[in-house]
C-alpha cells in the first residue's frame, strides 16, 4: 500500500508514475471509507483525487501555495499532506476539519468555506509574494460552478492584467450543488464541445492565456500540463508561466459497497 508510506509530499514524488496511479486508487478508497462511515462531501473530493497527486507531485507545497475555492475539494489535498490517519481510521475520524484550516497543516493557506473566492485569495499571495521579492508558484482552484460569482468574475479580470505568476485551474465537471444558469456555463459547454478550441472563450476574453484538458484524470497528461509551464531560471526555479487550465472530467460515481459507474459529464 503506498498510502501507508507517504507522510508528506516529498514522499510522493518518489513514486513512478505506474505507482501515482496506484496511490489515487488508495486516496479514493480512503476517502469512502471516511465519508460512507462518518458523512462528508463525496463528488467534490472524489472528482479532485488524481489532479491532487498531480499537483503535489510537480509542485512544491507549502512553499508553491494551492488555494482551494470551497474546502469540500481539499480532501485528497489533506490526506496527502499528512493527514491520512483521519481518513483511514475511524478513531481519528475527527481529528481534522472538513475545511482547510492553516492551524492543521502549513499546506492549508486560508479556512475557507464558501465559493468563489480562490481567484482573489491567490491573487492577494501572489502580490504579497511580489512586493517581498519571493518566487513561489501561486495556484487557485475554481469549480465551474462558482464562476458566476461576482468575486469570483471580479478577480479573473484582475488576473488578466495581471501579469507575473498566477495559475487558475478550472475544474468542470458540468454541475454544481444546483443547476448551473447563465451564459458563462453555454461558453464553458462550446469549449467543452470543441475541446478547447471554440472563439467564444472566456478566459481569452479576459487576457488570461489559456490551456485545456479533456480528460482529467488522466495522471500522467496532468503531469505533463502542469510541467509545461515551468522555467528553470536562476531567477525564478519551477517558477510557472502558465495562467488558466480548463480542465474537464469524468465524475467517478460510486455507492459505499465499492461499485463503481462512470459517466461523462463534459458534453
Amino acid at each position: 500500500m503506498f498510502l501507508e508510506k507517504i507522510d508528506d509530499t516529498n514522499d510522493l514524488k518518489k513514486l513512478n508514475r505506474k505507482e501515482l496511479k496506484e496511490l489515487a486508487n488508495e486516496v479514493r478508497a480512503a476517502l469512502i471509507n471516511k465519508i460512507s462511515k462518518a458523512g462528508g462531501h463525496s463528488g467534490p473530493n472524489l472528482g479532485m483525487v488524481e489532479m491532487t497527486v498531480a499537483l503535489h507531485y510537480v509542485f512544491d507545497s507549502p512553499n508553491d501555495k494551492f488555494v482551494f475555492d470551497v474546502s469540500h475539494q481539499s480532501y485528497p489535498h489533506k490526506i496527502l499532506t499528512g493527514r491520512k490517519e483521519a481518513f483511514l481510521d475511524e478513531e481519528h475520524f475527527h481529528d481534522v476539519t472538513g475545511y482547510t484550516n492553516p492551524l492543521e497543516s502549513e499546506h492549508d493557506m486560508f479556512t475557507i468555506g464558501h465559493t468563489s473566492t480562490s481567484v482573489s485569495l491567490a491573487l492577494g499571495l501572489a502580490i504579497g509574494r511580489d512586493l517581498n521579492k519571493k518566487a513561489e508558484n501561486i495556484i487557485a482552484i475554481i469549480g465551474d460552478g462558482s464562476l458566476s460569482g461576482g468575486e469570483a468574475l471580479e478577480a479573473i479580470d484582475y488576473a488578466g492584467e495581471y501579469n507575473k505568476n498566477l495559475i487558475i485551474i478550472v475544474n468542470d465537471n458540468d454541475q454544481s450543488i444546483a443547476e448551473n444558469h447563465g451564459g458563462i456555463y453555454q461558453t464553458l459547454k462550446e469549449l467543452r464541445d470543441t475541446n478547447g478550441t471554440s472563439n467564444n472563450n472566456i478566459f481569452t476574453s479576459f487576457g488570461l492565456d489559456y490551456k485545456y484538458l479533456d480528460d482529467g484524470h488522466d495522471i500522467e497528461k496532468l503531469i505533463e500540463l502542469f510541467e509545461s509551464g515551468l522555467l528553470d531560471t536562476l531567477e525564478a526555479d519551477r517558477f510557472s508561466t502558465l495562467k488558466a487550465i480548463h480542465r474537464c472530467l469524468f465524475e467517478d460515481i460510486y455507492d459505499f459497497t465499492g461499485e463503481i459507474r462512470t459517466v461523462n459529464l463534459s458534453k
